[in-house]
Parts: C-alpha cells; structure tokens; sequence
C-alpha cells in the first residue's frame, strides 16, 4: 500500500494525464520521424545535386518542380530542407531527459529549430501566394494563419527563454512545436480520415470539400487546442478535468497513430520506392 505521504503527493488524474502525454509524445517522436526519413529520402539526394525535376514522381503536389522558375524551385528546396531540421530537431526539445542532462544541446538545437520554423513559414508565405502552390483561397488563407502563429510564437519563446522565465518559455516553445507541425498533422488527418470512413468523404481534387475546409485549418488549431486543455488542467485541474483530458490525449494519440500508418503505408513507403 502506499504511504498516506505518497498519496498526497500524488493528485488524482495526474499520472493518467501524464502518462498519456508521455504516450503522445513517443508516437509524436516516431510519426515524425518517419516523416523526416521520407523528406531526406525522397527529396534528399534530387536536391543536393539540383535535379528537381524528381520531384514530379510526386504528383501530390502542386507545384514542386516548374521548369524555368528557377527561383521558385530554389525555394521549394530550401522550404523541404527547413522542414528536414524542423522535423528531426523539434521533437528533441520535447524529451525531458535531453533537457535534464543535455542542457547545451537543448539550448543550441531549440535556436536553431525556431531560427528554421521561422525562415520556413516566410518561405511558405512566399510560396503560397507568390508561387501559387494552393489549390485555393481557403487553403492559402490557412496556411497563412499557420504561418502567422508560427512566427508569434517562436518569437515569443525565443524572448521568454532570454529571460529566463522557463515556465513561459516552453508553454511557447510547445505551442511553436504544434503549429510548426500543421503540415504533418495535415497529412495524418486525411489519411487517417480515409482509413477510418474507407472513402475520401468530404474531399475533392481541388481541396474545397467539406473535410479539406475543416483540415487547411484543423491541421493546427485542432492539435493547438488540443495543447491548450492539456497545459490549463495538468498542474490546476481538478481530478475531473485531469481524466477527462487524459481521454482526450488518448483519443487524439490514437487518431495520430491511425494517421501515421495510413501516410506511411500509402503515401510515404510509395514515394520513397520510385526514388
């Protein structure tokens, strides 16, 4: 039995939400991962060595390589390169240990993650209405919001963590994480969405279904609210709240898992064959 001291010291629901948030994180951990393993594989080698137009195995995207625009492509390449570093370094900022026992490599690796997060969501503001890469005024007013949230939020961590208020530093730094994740979150949602109904409901070739409405935005503010619950109960919340959070994490982590498959499976694993 445990000691009445012990009991105290532990509030009900606090090891169920943190255990679920620890449950989150390692899926979070290989989900991207996973996708990290795809950027560098599928768009690794094309485009170190300026063949872009192995880009176009990929016929997901609108517009990757476009002969003659050669700014354009540049800056596609640049924006998949930030997204290799954002994907592989973001999740490490996550693990307590490394923030425990690696306290330089936490520090110098978080500078370097918001430093891309934010030249990424620039670049992505460039793409997206200078390039044209959406599919619509939806989607490209979307993207923008992410964009914004992005760079708010990164600056934001970067000025609490040069204060040293910790406390504040990784509410932002963990709010810069999710959002900084739309497009993989984005990803998982319409594959995961597709497994689950076994039909592409709500969805259309030019992205202004009912279901590509909702994700263009869902994609962060989902996972952001999601964040959101979890950060205002977790230390305050009655047991109540504690529980009910920790079925939310849960259910959210298993819709993640469901979605990571179905991209892995049927996104990822193809592309990555025809390289």
């Amino acid at each position: 039995m445990a000691s009445p001291s012990t009991t105290l010291h532990k509030p009900a629901g606090k090891t169920a939400l943190t255990r679920t948030a620890a449950l989150w994180l390692s899926i979070t951990l290989l989900g991207q991962w996973v996708f990290a393993y795809f950027i560098i594989g599928f768009y690794g080698s094309s485009t170190l060595q300026g063949h872009f137009e192995e880009w176009t195995k990929n016929t997901a995207l609108i517009k990757g390589y476009v002969p003659g625009d050669t700014a354009g492509n540049w800056a596609f390449a640049a924006h998949m390169l930030l997204a290799a570093i954002i994907t592989l370094g973001g999740v490490l900022q996550l693990v307590p240990q490394i923030r425990a026992r690696a306290i330089a490599f936490h520090r110098w690796n978080g500078r370097v993650f918001m430093l891309a997060v934010m030249a990424a969501s620039i670049g992505g503001l460039y793409l997206t209405w200078v390039r044209g890469t959406s599919r619509n005024f939806i989607s490209a007013l979307a993207i923008s919001g992410d964009a914004l949230l992005i760079i708010v939020f990164a600056v934001l961590a970067w000025r609490t963590a040069r204060a040293r208020d910790l406390i504040a530093h990784r509410r932002w730094a963990l709010r810069t994480f999710v959002v900084a994740g739309g497009v993989w979150f984005m990803r998982l949602g319409y594959f995961g969405w597709i497994l689950i109904n076994q039909a592409p409901v709500g969805i259309t070739k030019t992205m202004d279904g009912a279901f590509d409405r909702f994700i263009a935005f869902g994609c962060y503010l989902v996972p952001l609210a999601v964040l959101e619950l979890y950060l205002r109960v977790k230390d305050a919340g009655s047991p109540g709240r504690r529980f009910w959070t920790a079925g939310v994490l849960f259910v959210s982590t298993l819709l993640m898992t469901v979605g990571i498959v179905g991209a892995t499976l049927f996104l990822w694993m193809p592309l990555l064959a025809k390289v």
